[in-house]
């Protein structure tokens, strides 16, 4: 796959979905990295975003972790063009909107939805510079290709797609059941033009021998006149960044042992950048937990307070659950406690938000630290390194980080 001409416009592929959680951000990864070791010049682009597992680029802006991961396959540093508008949902009413990697606004969803214009404007902008930097754009949809009610205010699925010019591939999840109704549903309910630029069919997360569906894509070609272009295996404990509702279904509940560092991780509703687990799921030596109780804590070494997008909210969550208590007797009987950003803050005696960044108010914090935390409009995201100074922890190496916070 080459480009038209030298400075041309870049050929684009995008990879849609029948629903949420098929796998779109994982297929458009491993795209990514095929093209980059072929040699072409590709980069990743997606819309609109909508999730609290973000990355911060070198030059401070914020974009779905999951473009993170797609550039880093290319090749290629992460970048605010490659996901120019990232929703950040702080209630179920609510998202803080950011653009081109800096806090745009607080929208509900109505009034969001009467910004598309300006927003398309945005999109547009970001994708034609990359489309004259690369070769090859590999775009990922967002949700279900067959949103009737919001084709007129779409944004990164068709609106997207016929802006490019892009070749489709429909991504469907035989692993929840149904996938029959999936594909032949999706493309029956696609408009004429939009059911043209389908190429393709990727039947993913199937478990078992995939010869054994060999009927099961007959079937599919016959009754939508679209290749099957292949069947994908279920890959257990993938440990690549993904979306918010991916990273739930990891959650584990691994036995705590004597012999292992147990830690335990509280739930809360709006728990931002799952990711920064990750590493301590990959150690053997570790058993992480995720604790929607506080029950869920008993024999934990190490009790984590997570980030989260609405600080004042899941502290009272916390609060309502009996946490509290829990978490007094836990470092009573010796255990170690950490707080993550709003989980930090939560560990002081105040938390206040007097300009309503995210639901306004005031609440008294846990108290186990002598600090109050006041949230501000102003956002702070940018990438950090450290050096540890835990006796001989790493001697000599430094760490990488970022911080995002209000």
């Amino acid at each position: 796959m080459k480009s038209d001409a030298t400075g041309g416009r870049a050929k684009a592929l995008a990879v849609l979905g029948t629903g949420s959680d098929v796998g779109k951000s994982v297929i458009a990864a491993g795209l990514c990295r095929l093209l980059a070791r072929k040699g072409v010049r590709v980069a990743p682009f997606k819309a609109q975003n909508m999730s609290l597992n973000s990355f911060v680029t070198a030059d401070c802006g914020e974009i779905g972790r999951a473009q993170a991961l797609q550039a880093e396959a290319c090749g290629l540093a992460p970048h605010v063009d490659m996901n120019p508008i990232l929703l950040k949902p702080e209630s179920d009413q609510c998202a803080q909107v950011i653009v081109h990697g800096k806090v745009w606004g607080r929208f509900q969803g109505r009034r969001y939805l009467e910004q598309t214009r300006e927003l398309v404007r945005h999109v547009r902008a970001s994708y034609e510079r990359l489309a004259r930097a690369y070769e090859v754009l590999v775009i990922e949809g967002t949700g279900s290709a067959a949103e009737l009610n919001l084709r007129d205010r779409d944004l990164a699925n068709w609106a997207m797609a016929e802006f490019a010019g892009a070749a489709v591939v429909l991504v469907a999840d035989i692993d929840r059941g149904g996938v029959f109704a999936q594909v032949i549903g999706t493309i029956k309910l696609l408009a004429p033009q939009e059911r043209r630029r389908v190429v393709g069919v990727v039947v993913n997360k199937f478990r078992g021998d995939a010869s054994l569906f060999a009927d099961g894509v007959a079937l599919l070609e016959a009754r939508t006149s679209v290749p099957v272009l292949g069947v994908l295996p279920f890959l257990r404990d993938l440990e690549l960044d993904q979306e918010d509702s991916v990273e739930r279904d990891r959650y584990r509940q691994t036995p705590f042992t004597a012999q292992a560092v147990n830690v335990a991780v509280t739930l809360v509703p709006h728990l931002s950048n799952f990711t920064d687990f990750n590493a301590l799921a990959g150690e053997c030596d570790v058993a992480l937990r995720y604790a929607a109780t506080p029950s869920d804590l008993a024999g934990a070494d190490v009790v984590v307070l997570p980030g989260t997008k609405n600080t004042i909210a899941d502290l009272e969550h916390l609060r309502s659950k009996g946490f509290v208590e829990a978490l007094v007797r836990h470092v009573a009987r010796g255990g170690e406690l950490v707080g993550i950003c709003g989980g930090y803050q939560m560990l002081g005696r105040e938390v206040s938000d007097p300009c309503g960044v995210e639901a306004g108010g005031r609440t008294p914090g846990i108290g186990f630290l002598d600090v109050a935390t006041e949230l501000l409009p102003d956002k702070k995201t940018t990438q950090v390194e450290a050096r540890p100074l835990l006796g001989n922890v790493a001697p000599g190496c430094t760490v990488s980080g970022y911080e995002i916070h209000m």
